[in-house]
């Protein structure tokens, strides 16, 4: 009866009716069919529908066609990669393999160099821990910046506490490092340095094909976690001189679960695994090699091959469309981080004389964040904001906006339209910004405790 009932969802017309239903991509390209008549609730938030989804640097949609190449190895071809004896297996370790290719296709490497993990956090970890392991003898000190995501920073927290030494190179106002201290903090006992190419929160692309330059002089493994530029800006590994690079099939359109890390094969540099096992993946990360998952993020890596001009014309154009409506409405709207160095899809705005917690409540009808989505759960300002050096009140009310493939100019424009009520509405009752208007300094005002 329940595979009777599984034939008939799968029928052409059936299954295209349970995309999207499910999918959020679907949703977007062509109107919902699904109404809530008596709104949502959800975590005491009372919604009239589902948000307008800006938050496309926490997670993407899965694009229906990388559902579609998924499929068949959750119903069909469901054997163990890594079973060796009969067709299911042999199927399965092929779909590997082409995913592999695809993946390595995307940034100029060898699929023999890609290896398949979880999510971008484990490769950070593997990179990280991995390299300085393994090379504890002789390598004792690592190199990263402030703003780098918080996986990286715990690592080399962790590593610390084992007796390495970190240097946690500071940036710009612009988020960018300097590429002069980077030089003069490599030391001989420098075993990494790991450097964000794409950052997560502000969007800044760091010169990272220069810091490769830099590492090759000093003869020090370059690795970058790219989960933000894969598939949104180019990237050549010969080029960039990275020996390790961390990937996540998420951040573009492909499904949650699955990753990879680059592992340069020459100059070869090696890792301590971080999990035992039955030596999967030529050793480095054990366990079954999920061939859904595999297979999506290969798929999503080959659209975003195709596609990726296309998607950042389109996306530029939205992010345009989406400061300038802002403020051409309000003023007092800074953009966190460079202008110039800057991935088109992330857009993070802080908004002066607003609290930042009642700006993001407000935006209930809007699906946004104040920053990392790793670290959302804190009232805390942004550890990133806060090493630009954007005060503290600014940095509280920074909304990170996300643009993606799927997004609308209707849903830019509508974003834009509640944006600027909400920011008016609160303005409106703060004393501050009625100063403000009436020309004092209020940076020049002593303040009285009491």
């Amino acid at each position: 009866m329940a595979s009777k009932l599984l034939r008939q969802t799968l029928t052409k017309t059936n299954r295209t009716a349970a995309i999207r239903c499910f999918s959020t991509a679907a949703s977007v390209a062509s109107p919902s069919e699904y109404e809530y008549p008596t709104g949502i609730t959800m975590k005491g938030v009372k919604i009239s529908g589902r948000p307008l989804y800006l938050d496309m640097q926490a997670t993407t949609p899965v694009d229906p066609r990388v559902l579609d190449s998924m499929l068949p190895f959750y119903l069909s071809r469901y054997g163990n990669p890594h079973s060796r004896t009969h067709l299911y297996g042999w199927e399965s370790e092929t779909a590997v393999e082409t995913a592999r290719a695809q993946v390595a296709a995307l940034i100029g490497a060898s699929p023999k160099e890609i290896v398949f993990t979880s999510g971008a956090t484990e490769s950070n970890n593997i990179s990280i821990k991995g390299v300085m392991h393994f090379y504890k003898d002789k390598k004792r000190h690592i190199i990263t910046t402030q703003t780098e995501h918080k996986c990286v920073l715990d690592s080399c927290r962790h590593l610390q506490q084992e007796g390495f030494e970190v240097t946690y190179l500071p940036v710009g106002s612009d988020g960018l490092i300097d590429l002069d201290t980077l030089g003069k903090e490599i030391r001989p006992d420098t075993g990494l340095v790991s450097v964000m190419a794409v950052n997560n929160e502000i969007g800044v692309v760091q010169p990272v094909e220069e810091i490769g330059k830099i590492c090759k002089e000093f003869n020090v493994p370059f690795h970058t976690d790219a989960a933000q530029a894969l598939g949104k800006i180019k990237i050549d590994v010969e080029k960039w001189n990275v020996s390790l690079m961390s990937l996540s099939g998420h951040k573009i359109y492909g499904p949650k679960g699955v990753g990879a890390l680059y592992l340069r094969r020459r100059p070869r540099i090696r890792v301590e695994p971080q999990m035992n096992g039955g030596g999967q993946e030529r050793g480095i990360r054990s366990g079954t090699v999920p061939t859904p998952l595999v297979v999506g993020m290969g798929a999503a890596c080959e659209l975003a091959m195709k596609e990726m001009e296309y998607d950042e014309n389109r996306i530029k154009g939205l992010q345009e469309r989406l400061l300038n409506g802002i403020r051409e409405k309000i003023d007092g709207v800074v953009v966190n981080g460079s202008m110039d160095r800057r991935y088109v899809g992330n857009l993070n705005l802080s908004f002066a004389y607003v609290e930042g917690e009642s700006l993001l409540m407000g935006l209930k009808e809007v699906a946004v964040s104040s920053g990392s989505a790793c670290t959302s759960a804190s009232l805390e300002p942004s550890y990133v904001l806060r090493a630009l050096g954007v005060d503290e009140d600014m940095a509280h009310t920074s909304i990170r906006f996300g643009i993606g493939r799927f997004t609308t100019e209707e849903e830019i424009d509508r974003a834009v339209e509640l944006t600027v009520k909400q920011v008016e509405k609160l303005r409106e009752m703060s004393p501050l910004y009625e100063m403000v208007k009436e020309g004092i300094d209020i940076k020049q005002i002593q303040w009285a405790q009491h």
